[in-house]
């Protein structure tokens, strides 16, 4: 038997969602090659991270795989092994974040997977494989986050006060991280108060309670945020809004507490506090190097390493059900080689 067939035959295990009686129910697999999409390049996966989208796919807590079976997981980093296009050869190190894995496309939780040639972006220098996908699409879509509030104009370093909800999530601890390494005054809002000593360390000056805005509010409110992140929806972002100050925004990238708003204009034609939208999956690819360039310059490796938990891909499932109870803080990396 040649090491080809051998390779091409042996077995592999990946975390698998199928459709159950009309319910999506995941679990390990087996598979092979032959398994495997149709696409123009092979990735042979060393690392993938758990989001809490990942969290949902896994548990059956929310139906996020669009097609099926569907491997999971949102992220991936590894090494090409073979490809049918020119701009990619075997041993280029890439990651993919978004692009509809896990939801349209096979995803991460897997030894090997076939992708789209332009899903791929190459590892960003000064990143390991693991650096990568402690950050994941979590982190990467922090940096979108603090782009949309920079970009929008109206923050500045060292004036007012950004608010980062779900603070001890894996949006909410790189945003932290990264808008204190460039200078804004972070408060963190967590329904943990056990949590406060962590996220001090990583950044964050002072505190609100989870509580404290979760309950419905008043269309305005008294302004204190100069801008915030927002990764919790619902009653949050809307009290979010109503206390933004004059001409301030509010970079909205999660539904954690619920996909409704229930808020009105108020804040926006009366305080022009701008809603400012924020999406990881099919961001292009100019946007995303511009949010891994940041991630670059103003990420500290030792908090990132701090606020880091490796697992293996075995403990998926318990980390899934933790992850949907909000009983997990920062990053989750799983192992995949």
């Amino acid at each position: 038997m040649s090491a080809e067939h051998t390779f091409r035959t042996a077995p592999f295990d990946a975390m698998v969602i199928r459709d159950v009686e009309g319910k999506p129910k995941a679990g390990f697999e087996k598979l092979t090659l032959a398994d495997l999409p149709d696409n123009d390049v092979l990735v042979e996966i060393s690392h993938s991270s758990l989001n809490y989208k990942d969290g949902l796919a896994i548990s059956g807590k929310g139906r996020i795989a669009r097609r099926f079976p569907m491997v999971a997981g949102i992220d991936l980093a590894g090494t090409v092994v073979e490809s049918r296009v020119p701009e990619w050869q075997a041993g280029d190190r890439v990651i993919v974040n978004g692009w509809g894995l896990s939801e349209t496309e096979w995803g991460g939780f897997s030894r090997y997977q076939s992708l789209k040639a332009g899903h791929l972006t190459r590892l960003p220098d000064g990143f390991t494989a693991a650096e990568a996908m402690a950050i994941g699409t979590a982190g990467y879509t922090a940096a979108l986050c603090v782009l949309a509030l920079e970009d929008w104009g109206m923050i500045a370093p060292g004036q007012g006060e950004i608010l980062v909800t779900g603070a001890a999530g894996g949006v909410g601890t790189i945003a932290i991280s990264v808008l204190s390494q460039r200078g804004y005054n972070v408060v963190a809002a967590t329904g943990r108060e056990s949590q406060h000593d962590f996220l001090r360390d990583l950044g964050a000056r002072d505190f609100v309670t989870r509580a404290a805005l979760a309950e419905p509010g008043k269309m305005l409110q008294p302004e204190r945020w100069s801008g915030a992140v927002d990764t919790v929806g619902s009653h949050t972002l809307a009290n979010v809004l109503a206390q933004t100050v004059y001409g301030g925004g509010v970079a909205a990238c999660g539904l954690a507490g619920g996909a409704d708003l229930p808020a009105s204009v108020m804040p926006h034609i009366l305080r022009s506090v701008a809603l400012l939208g924020v999406d990881s999956v099919m961001v292009p690819q100019a946007k995303r190097a511009r949010a891994w360039d940041l991630l670059a310059q103003h990420l500290d490796r030792a908090k990132l390493a701090a606020l880091t938990t490796t697992s293996q891909l075995s403990d998926l499932p318990a980390l899934a059900q933790a992850i949907v109870k909000g009983e997990t803080r920062g990053r989750h990396v799983i192992e995949i080689g």
